[in-house]
């Protein structure tokens, strides 16, 4: 019996490496683009060392599957949401594809403390305008925090002009890149010599645009209704203390969980609001 069990399981294993190589097998042979470009500026992929790293991230994204299908996954959630606000501020689509470099396009914190899917510090949230406190955070406020974005890399396109340099900065801080730029003699983002993570951002954007845009060509074979899905809400306009959520959300015929799921920017069980600012506040219809 034992036997039986160790001669399936050896056939298992060989079935799951031999199929774990055909998949490497497979990525190995893609042939990338010939031609590349970041917000409509060129990627000089005549360079060797462009194509080391650019080559780098896609064999790393190709092969990294479960955190691939998982931002494909999000990323039906979470563009629509995102795509109009960078169209509005005249931001290129690519930028995008920076909050999932950034975040996986979750609520994630960094262990220097930058929240949100688009990983602000809270000095740079509050220069934006984004509230942060122990009651608030709109760190995690998909729309309000991807209009701070929006407003940054405004700001880092009209110093560097350019969209590329503009994305490093996001990693790199734009003193950090200014500093770089002037100690190299040079003014192009593929010119400079950078730290590891500064130097691998842009081709992380590259790589995961280029498979989220063609998924099936890489392997990634993910039918519609795989795809995560916003769920139906209703917004209410509150401009006073909420004393209780928990109260709150049942008084709106939903629950806490669905409250908090729904508006993660609310950091406690209260509503603090001595200001009487105004919130809206998403309240789910369905799907909870």
């Amino acid at each position: 019996m034992i036997a039986g069990v160790l001669a399936v399981s050896a056939c298992f294993i060989f079935a799951t490496s031999t199929k774990q190589n055909e998949t490497a097998n497979k990525s190995e042979h893609v042939d990338y683009p010939k031609e590349m470009d970041f917000a409509g500026e060129k990627v000089p992929l005549e360079i060797a060392d462009v194509q080391e790293r650019l080559d780098r991230e896609m064999v790393v994204n190709m092969n990294y599957h479960s955190n691939t299908i998982l931002v494909m996954k999000r990323a039906n959630k979470v563009f629509p949401i995102i795509e109009p606000i960078l169209v509005k501020n005249g931001i290129p689509d690519d930028f995008k594809y920076l909050a999932v470099i950034e975040s996986g396009l979750i609520n994630v914190v960094s262990p220097a403390g930058a929240r949100g899917v688009w990983q602000f510090m809270p000095s740079t949230a509050r220069e934006k305008g984004l509230e942060v406190n122990n009651y608030i955070d709109e760190r995690y406020h998909l729309e309000k925090s991807t209009q701070a974005a929006c407003e940054y890399l405004l700001e880092a396109k009209q110093k560097f002009g350019s969209w590329t340099l503009a994305a490093a900065s996001y990693n790199g801080g734009m003193n950090g890149i200014d500093r770089r730029l002037e100690e190299q003699q040079v003014n192009d983002y593929y010119d400079l010599l950078l730290g590891s993570e500064t130097s691998r951002y842009v081709f992380r954007i590259l790589a995961l645009k280029e498979i989220m845009k063609n998924p099936q060509k890489y392997q990634f074979n993910l039918h519609e209704h795989m795809m995560y899905k916003n769920v139906p809400t209703r917004s209410v306009e509150i401009d006073s203390t909420i004393e209780d959520l928990v109260s709150f959300a049942k008084s709106q015929g939903t629950n806490y969980k669905a409250l908090k799921l729904e508006n993660p920017w609310l950091r406690d069980k209260t509503l603090m609001n001595k200001s009487r600012r105004t919130y809206f506040v998403k309240i789910p219809t369905e799907g909870y």
